[in-house]
């Protein structure tokens, strides 16, 4: 646990790695082999399952879910109760989990699902309650259930198109 950290009552498995001036909230879980960047916010209740990666300076509300393999860049934001995803088979005896990628500066926002083996790309921008089920490109403003493209977003996530 690196320098500077708040860490309140939740379980940080031994052979995962917190970097400094991280915050949690209460009830959190971080997983074996998982790699957390410094700056980084992990709100109450939220999961960040095994061998995950995560940036610098992310913030994940109330509830979110990480699942094993994740791959998250810096300064992303997931909302309350956002959901990442990694089996498209959960009913299996043999199975392959699918890794998420979400790029730098992405903006997932409340009770959004991204399905297995996508990749979020820089930028983007992941309105609440979407259900996103292909890769989305950097900058793009994605709504609804399918998620579909919808527009684009700037630098600082305000809508251009």
């Amino acid at each position: 646990i690196g320098a500077n950290s708040m860490i309140r009552p939740g379980a940080i498995y031994s052979t995962a790695k917190i970097g400094k001036n991280t915050r949690t909230g209460h009830n959190f879980l971080v997983r074996e082999n998982t790699v957390v960047g410094d700056g980084c916010l992990i709100g109450t209740n939220v999961v960040i399952d095994n061998d995950c990666v995560v940036g610098n300076n992310c913030n994940f509300q109330t509830g979110a879910y990480i699942p094993t393999g994740s791959r998250i860049g810096d300064r992303v934001f997931l909302g309350p109760n956002a959901s990442l995803t990694n089996d498209k088979t959960p009913l299996r005896t043999e199975y392959k989990l699918e890794k998420i990628t979400v790029e730098d500066d992405v903006t997932v926002g409340s009770n959004a699902t991204l399905m297995p083996g996508i990749t979020v790309g820089e930028g983007a921008f992941i309105a609440g309650g979407a259900v996103v089920t292909k890769d989305v490109p950097a900058y793009a403003l994605v709504v609804g259930n399918p998620g579909r493209i919808v527009g684009e977003v700037d630098k600082k996530g305000n809508r251009i198109t």
